[in-house]
């Protein structure tokens, strides 16, 4: 009875360890080390006047080509969900409005805030105001840098909206500062809301040049 008692705590004790490891590793996901973002100053030039532009652009785009943001920029008006960016469970299709379908609409399960989950994998159900999918026109998915970055340039598909209008909505948007307070179980956008606005600030300032 000793041998097998002395057996069982053994095992025991790793299968503990395991189990401890897991929870690290899953609690390590949601953080945000080693995720920052440099300021501008950081960006040093490296050629030609507009390699900075673009530089500071591709600092930014970890935000944009994060998944908390990607995932609600979809290509083709179906959200994606988590990290893996999986379809969306149960499936939906935005529509034109963005808010859904008729009888399954975001808002039937997305709050105006961010609702924990008991007991649940999941964590949390995200929410802000208004929770919504961003229009087609503003689909990211499938994109490279530099086609993002034509697509915030570009009045016909971001909104109409101008340079300084596209900084005041990715530095002070209310949905968009949803990305570094996700809730239980996901991972924050890399950085802050206010460093992500103040490289996009730097890139217009310095003549918002795109990636190739």
């Amino acid at each position: 009875m000793r041998r097998i008692a002395c057996l069982i705590l053994p095992a025991v004790t790793v299968s503990a360890l395991a189990l401890a490891a897991a929870i690290g590793a899953a609690r390590a996901d949601t953080t945000d080390l080693g995720r920052g973002l440099k300021s501008p100053a950081e960006i040093v030039p490296t050629g030609d006047p507009a390699s900075r532009s673009r530089a500071l652009f591709t600092e930014a785009a970890k935000v944009l080509t994060d998944p908390r943001c990607m995932n609600c920029h979809p290509a083709d008006r179906q959200p994606t969900q988590g990290d893996a960016m999986r379809p969306h469970a149960p499936f939906m299709q935005a529509g034109e409005s963005g808010f859904g379908q008729p009888g399954l609409n975001c808002n039937s399960c997305h709050r105006t805030e961010n609702t924990t989950l008991v007991g649940s994998r999941i964590g949390s159900v995200p929410g802000a105001t208004p929770w919504l999918l961003a229009p087609a026109s503003m689909a990211w998915q499938g994109l490279t840098l530099g086609g993002i970055c034509q697509q915030l340039k570009d009045p016909a598909r971001n909104g109409g909206r101008s340079l300084a209008q596209i900084h005041t909505h990715l530095a002070e948007d209310h949905l968009v500062a949803w990305a570094w307070h996700p809730g239980e179980g996901r991972r924050p956008a890399p950085g802050t809301q206010a460093a992500f606005g103040a490289l996009i600030a730097a890139w217009i300032e310095t003549g918002a040049e795109c990636p190739p």
